[in-house]
């Protein structure tokens, strides 16, 4: 569902840890483009407690730097490790222009307003509708509605391998058991049922 005139927000990292004593913090990267989303002068939005001191603000980026291959970044008014520590476990987001990116979008990622409402398929069938997108720390996971409740579903490439914003689908592969509830399995073991008994009155 579209946000109206606000602008969208692409969830770009994570604050994982603080990084020596000058405010550096280790960065989990959500983005594909990390040279282009973390330059100097960049804004982020931050997802926060609501009982953190940063609740509400935003955080201007300084520098990024790289470490044992481990991207490390620095922002105005973190100076220390006292303050870097502060926002550990903080999510960045960052506003973005969604026309204007459309045509070098990052690949394999998606707004959530462009998830929300999409048919989700297994092996061809309709399963549900997906409802809406849950950011957690560890994964992204799509809450999916179906006829006997909401699934839970990681969005990850081994679970969820193809997103058609065209065709308004998504496409799932889940582990046995995770849509275990839906009419499609109870039908199958139904006809399972019914084809074992015909197998019994045929002997």
């Amino acid at each position: 569902m579209a946000r109206g005139k606000r602008p969208q927000q692409l969830r770009v990292g994570r604050l994982t840890k603080a990084h020596g004593l000058k405010g550096a913090i280790k960065l989990e990267l959500y983005t594909d483009d990390p040279e282009r989303r973390f330059v100097p002068g960049a804004e982020f939005s931050l997802q926060v407690p609501a009982e953190s001191p940063w609740h509400g603000k935003h955080l201007v980026f300084r520098e990024l730097r790289w470490y044992n291959q481990q991207p490390v970044g620095f922002f105005d008014g973190v100076d220390d490790r006292t303050a870097a520590e502060t926002l550990v476990k903080a999510i960045l987001w960052v506003d973005i222009d969604e026309a204007a990116e459309s045509a070098d979008a990052e690949p394999d990622a998606w707004y959530d307003h462009q998830l929300v409402g999409l048919a989700v398929l297994r092996d061809g069938v309709r399963v549900g509708e997906v409802a809406h997108v849950d950011h957690l720390p560890a994964q992204d996971l799509l809450i999916v509605k179906t006829a006997s409740g909401e699934v839970m579903v990681p969005f990850v490439a081994a679970i969820v391998p193809e997103v058609d914003l065209e065709a308004g689908t998504l496409t799932v592969t889940p582990p046995a058991g995770l849509f275990e509830e839906l009419p499609d399995e109870a039908e199958a073991a139904q006809g399972d049922a019914e084809a074992s008994a015909a197998g019994d009155d045929a002997n």
